[in-house]
Formats: structure tokens, C-alpha cells, sequence
């Protein structure tokens, strides 16, 4: 394949039609991924399958509105940078821009090794996924879960070959489908609940079982279902108005996705009549549960069920995608920025960071060799391997987007000191440091084995970014107002799912 050498400085970008404000909100909105958020995630919020055993229980609405409210916080501070820097690894300038270059390479390291592992993690679910359901409802089981991965990687390696851009917005119409299908059955599940809703119990604290310390430990989970609000500002190079687009989609993502959390959380637990031990039964995922028939306590049918799991599957496949792109091009800007061997920074002909999207795939292929071949690797006693294997990627990549998210937050308030609000700018800081330094908290505290271990894991990924930080010097680039866009070809410019 040939590649681009041109300059001394690769940049992704072109001369074509660029990014609008509705792609890059998509961006944000497909890599939050709030379908498979609500399938899969909001029994750690409720305190179901918690490490702790703890969480916010019936008020778990109320935990993810605070949640809400705090990365609101850090996502004002991402629109007000993004309004003085986009580029392609603008998470990463950011925090550079606060707290130093070497701060800066640190968690830019952990951000993209940490979405690297979300994607690796993210893979052998959707296969196991994929695998279980056709096995439950069609007794299908003829291509085992390996396959299906290699099937899922195939597929991932393909689209990043041809462009991200030529199945993107079909992608988004997916991924729209899919929201718009979870939040009617969340809305007829209200309905149906009728004069049983009590939305005061759910936006109480005192609908915890422990109270606010319970209601604490739901809003750590909670801001693991926000994270990737941010990714469109890694599209600042390829955005027709980066300055104008990038802060609107992130604020605006924010806001959409909490209220579709508000809604189909809400249905959850008032579907279940505000019984933690009803809700119980249906742990893993209390939404396909509310989808059952009637007569077997749900509101749905045999084909809403089917439906349903279909979306969630769709859903997923789109935050892999995400995944796989926003890590690909944050290597490529550390390569790039000199952090990383500059090797990783080639660009292909086709206008993709080739080099860095052959080391994503390669990792892929190895997660899926360790999900196969080391069946006791981050086992949990009760659950599928390859959803252990998950929720040890996913331990991993919330707590280094939470740190990273703490980190633009904390420094903010020296990067952005000069800013015309300096008021509110402060309180969208603090708002974030406190949401994100309690999603950090519970990466912690009381976690036991194997889930621990990804915590420790980033911590020494964060330490070996500080070593090669202060022992290679870097040759960063400006990335303040880029004009000049190169390299990406004009197909590319379609919507890119980060």
C-alpha cells in the first residue's frame, strides 16, 4: 500500500467536504454507545452485580443525573478548549495545555491504551453476545464464540481498509434506530406501569439502600456510561467550523444522552415495581428482562425481545468502531507529537493513520488469542469467560478516561485562566474533579480480584508514560488554529465515528 511521506508533519485532513456540527455530535453520541449503556451497565449503577455490593438501588436515575451534571462540567471545559485547539489527539493537548508536556504524554498514553483496551474488551462480548443469543433463540451454535470474534475482528479491519466513511452514516442510522427503539419501549414500560410510577422515589437519595454512601458508589459507575462524550474533539483537524461544531457536540451530547438515560433508567426501575430483589432476578441485564411476555412478568413479546437484542448488538458494533478509530488516531498523534515511535504516524494512501491502525488490529487479534487460550485469565466464578475478559478491559479504560477527564478538569484552571468566565469556568472544574475523582475512588476501593488488577494495571501505564515522558523530549507541534488539512482523501471526510 503506498503511503504518504510528504512534509515533516503528518496531518489528517483533506480537501474535501468536511465534518459537520450533526457528524460530530454523532461521533460523541456513538462512542457513548447509550443502548449498550443501558443494556449492560445500569446494574452497576442500581448496586446489582456491583464489586462493592453497593450502589444507588431504586435511585439509580438520580445517580446518573448528578453523574450527568458533573462531566457536564468537563465537557464546558472541553467546548472552551476546543475553541483554541483541535487537532487530532485533542484530549491529550489539552491536559498538555494545563499541566505540561509531560503530565500531558502521561495521559495521553493512558487515554488511548485505555480505549484500546475498551475496544479489545468490547469485541469478544459482542461475539459471546451474538453467540448466546442465537444459541437461546434459534439453537444456532455451529460458529463457537472464537469465531465469531474473528468474524467481528474481520469486519472492524475491513471498514478501517476502505474508510471509516464509507459505512459511517449508515452506522449513525443504525445507531439512531437503536436509541429511538430502547427509549419507545422505556416510555411504553412507564405507561404501562401507570399509577405505580413514583418518580420522587427515584430522585430520592433516601431510595438507596445505604443512603447517600450507596447513591455514591452509583454515581461512580454512572460516569463510566458517559465516557466518550469527548471523542469529536479528536475530529478538530477534519471539521468544516472545529471552533464553532466541536463545543456545541460536545455539550449537546452530553445533555441528549442524559435524558435518554433519565427515561429508559427510570423505566427500568419502575418496571420492576421498585424491587431491588425482582430487579435482581434479571441482574445482567434487567432490560431484556422488561421485554419478556407478559405472562412471564414483562411488557414486551417474543419479537420486542428479539428486537431489543438486536439494537443492543447494532449498538455495540458502533462503539467498536469508535474505539477502534479513536485509539488508532490517538497513537498517531503521539507518534506524531515524538511520544511514540514516529513509525506509528504514517499516513496510507488512502488517507488512513495506517501504521497505528495495524497496531490496534494486531492487539485486537491478541485479546481474542488470550480470551481463547488462558480460559482462567480474569475469570469471574458465575459469568462467560469472554464477559470477564470485558469487564477487565472495561475496569481499565473507565478509570483512564476518568482519570484523563479529572486531569482536563484540574487543568483547566490554569489553561484556561485567561478565559472571559473565569467563574464558571471554576465551577464546571470543580463540578467535573468531584464526579471524576469518585469514578477513580471506586476503581479502588474495595475491589476485589481480577477487577483490582486493571486498576493497578493503568496506574503503571500512567507511570511508564511520566519515564518515557521526561526521558524522550517530543517535537510537538502547534496545534493551535490548523488551516492546512493534507492527506486525507475527500471520501474520508464523511462522518468518522470516534
Amino acid at each position: 500500500m503506498s503511503t504518504s511521506t510528504s512534509g515533516e508533519t503528518q496531518r489528517l485532513g483533506g480537501t474535501g467536504a468536511k465534518l459537520s456540527l450533526f457528524d460530530v455530535i454523532a461521533q460523541s453520541i456513538g462512542f457513548l454507545g447509550p443502548v449498550f449503556s443501558m443494556a449492560f451497565l445500569v446494574p452497576l449503577v442500581v448496586g446489582l452485580i456491583s464489586v462493592t455490593g453497593q450502589g444507588a438501588g431504586t435511585a439509580a436515575p438520580l445517580a446518573l443525573l448528578l453523574a450527568g451534571v458533573g462531566i457536564l462540567g468537563v465537557a464546558y471545559i472541553v467546548s472552551q478548549y476546543a475553541k483554541r485547539i483541535h487537532a487530532a489527539g485533542s484530549l491529550y493537548d489539552y491536559v498538555t495545555d494545563g499541566l505540561g508536556t509531560k503530565v500531558g504524554a502521561a495521559a495521553g498514553l493512558l487515554y488511548y491504551v485505555g480505549i484500546l483496551f475498551l475496544g479489545a474488551a468490547l469485541l469478544p462480548l459482542i461475539a459471546g453476545t451474538i453467540h448466546d443469543t442465537l444459541a437461546a433463540e434459534f439453537s444456532f451454535t455451529s460458529i463457537p464464540v472464537t469465531g465469531w470474534c474473528l468474524i467481528v475482528l474481520a469486519l472492524v479491519a475491513l471498514i478501517g481498509y476502505f474508510g471509516v466513511a464509507l459505512s459511517t452514516r449508515a452506522q449513525l442510522i443504525l445507531a439512531l434506530l437503536s436509541i429511538a427503539t430502547v427509549v419507545l419501549f422505556s416510555l411504553h414500560v412507564i405507561i404501562a406501569v401507570g399509577s405505580k410510577n413514583d418518580v420522587g422515589q427515584a430522585f430520592s437519595p433516601s431510595a438507596s439502600p445505604t443512603g447517600w454512601s450507596g447513591l455514591l458508589f452509583g454515581i461512580v459507575y454512572a460516569v463510566l456510561m458517559y465516557t466518550g462524550f469527548e471523542t469529536a474533539a479528536n475530529l478538530g483537524e477534519e471539521t468544516e467550523n472545529p471552533k464553532r461544531d466541536i463545543p456545541r457536540a460536545a455539550v449537546a451530547s452530553v445533555i441528549v444522552v442524559a435524558v435518554v438515560y433519565m427515561i429508559c433508567s427510570y423505566a427500568q426501575v419502575a418496571g420492576y415495581g421498585f424491587d431491588l430483589e425482582a430487579m435482581g432476578k434479571n441482574a445482567a441485564a434487567p432490560l431484556f428482562g422488561l421485554a419478556a411476555p407478559s405472562e412471564a412478568g414483562g411488557y414486551g413479546g417474543t419479537a420486542i425481545s428479539r428486537l431489543l437484542e438486536l439494537v443492543v448488538v447494532l449498538d455495540m458494533f458502533a462503539v467498536l468502531l469508535g474505539c477502534t478509530v479513536a485509539s488508532s488516531r490517538g497513537l498517531f498523534a503521539m507518534a506524531r507529537d515524538g511520544r511514540l515511535p514516529k513509525p506509528v504516524a504514517q499516513v496510507s494512501g488512502r488517507g488512513t493513520p495506517l501504521n497505528a491502525s495495524i497496531v490496534v488490529i494486531a492487539f485486537y487479534a491478541l485479546w481474542i488469542f488470550a480470551t481463547r487460550q488462558f480460559p482462567h485469565l480474569f475469570a469471574i466464578p458465575g459469568f462467560p469467560h469472554y464477559f470477564a475478559m470485558f469487564s477487565w478491559g472495561a475496569a481499565f479504560g473507565g478509570l483512564a478516561l476518568a482519570t484523563i477527564y479529572f486531569l482536563v478538569a484540574l487543568g483547566a484552571l490554569r489553561g484556561l485562566k485567561d478565559h472571559d468566565k473565569p467563574a464558571l469556568v471554576w465551577i464546571a472544574a470543580l463540578a467535573g474533579m468531584a464526579v471524576t475523582a469518585a469514578g477513580i475512588f471506586g476503581a479502588f476501593y474495595q475491589v476485589p480480584q481480577p477487577t483490582i488488577s486493571a486498576s493497578y494495571a493503568a496506574l503503571i501505564v500512567f507511570v511508564i508514560g511520566l519515564v518515557m515522558a521526561f526521558l524522550t523530549r517530543g517535537t510537538r507541534i502547534s496545534h493551535h488554529d490548523f488551516h492546512e488539512y493534507s492527506d486525507l482523501v475527500a471520501s474520508e471526510q464523511g462522518p468518522q465515528k470516534l
